[in-house]
C-alpha cells in the first residue's frame, strides 16, 4: 500500500545501466524485482546471480547497436515507470552527437587507465582485444572509417592527379593501419596464451584495397 499522494512505482529506486568496462556489455545495477522486470522484458537483460546479490547484463551475442537500442528502451521503460535512471552515454541511441563524441573520449581514458593499471599479460590481452579485435575493435572502425573517406574522396577527384596523391597516400597509409592490426591480434593472441597452450590465430580484419578507377 501506498501513502496518499505517493507515486507507486518510487519502490523502482534508482537503476544505473552503463558499460561493464572489461566485456563492454551493457549492465544494470541497483534493482529492485520491479526494476528488474523491466530490464528483462524492455532491455533484453539477463539476471546474473552473485554473492553480494544478483545484477543484470546484456546477452555475449547481442550486437553493439542492439545494446544500445535494448539499453535505452529499458531506460525509457523505467522512467515512464516512475524510476531514477542513469544511463551511459555510450548506451544511449537518444544522444546527441557531441554526446557520443564525448562518451568516446571518456572510453578512451578508461582503456588507458586499464593498460596503466594492467598487473598481467592476461589484462594486457584484454585491452590489445579492444584495440585490435577484427570487427568491433577501435582500430578495425579506424581502418572502416578511413576506407570509405579515401575510396570516396579517390572517386571524387578523379583525374586532379595532386588531389589524387593525396588521396592515394592516405590509402596507403589505410592500408598500412590494417596490416599493424595484424599484428596486434598476433601479439594479443601470444599474450592471452600465457601460460598454457597457444591459442589460434585471430582472423584477419577488414583490409584496405584499392578504389576501382573509373574511365
Amino acid at each position: 500500500m501506498t501513502e496518499a499522494g505517493q507515486h507507486p512505482f518510487l519502490i523502482l529506486s534508482y537503476v544505473t545501466i552503463t558499460r561493464d568496462p572489461r566485456t563492454r556489455l551493457g549492465v544494470a545495477t541497483s534493482c529492485t524485482p520491479e526494476a528488474a522486470g523491466i530490464l528483462e522484458t524492455a532491455g533484453r537483460f539477463i539476471e546474473v546471480p552473485r554473492p553480494r546479490g544478483p545484477f543484470h547484463r546484456q546477452p555475449h551475442d547481442l550486437p553493439v547497436e542492439q545494446q544500445r537500442h535494448y539499453a535505452t528502451a529499458a531506460a525509457q521503460a523505467l522512467l515512464l515507470a516512475g524510476g531514477s535512471v542513469y544511463l551511459d552515454p555510450s548506451l544511449n541511441t537518444l544522444a546527441t552527437p557531441d554526446g557520443d563524441r564525448a562518451a568516446a573520449h571518456r572510453y578512451l581514458e578508461q582503456l588507458s587507465e586499464r593498460a596503466r593499471e594492467a598487473t598481467d599479460d592476461k589484462q594486457v590481452a584484454e585491452i590489445l582485444a579492444e584495440v585490435a579485435a577484427p570487427t568491433e575493435g577501435l582500430l578495425s572502425h579506424l581502418v572502416q572509417t578511413l576506407s570509405t573517406t579515401w575510396v570516396t574522396w579517390a572517386q571524387r577527384t578523379e583525374g586532379a592527379l595532386s588531389m589524387e596523391d593525396l588521396s592515394m597516400q592516405l590509402g596507403e597509409s589505410t592500408d598500412g593501419l590494417s596490416r599493424h592490426g595484424n599484428k596486434i591480434r598476433h601479439i594479443r593472441d601470444s599474450a592471452a596464451a600465457k601460460p598454457g597452450t597457444a591459442q589460434p590465430p585471430s582472423p584477419p580484419g577488414p583490409a584496405a584495397s584499392p578504389p576501382a578507377r573509373g574511365r
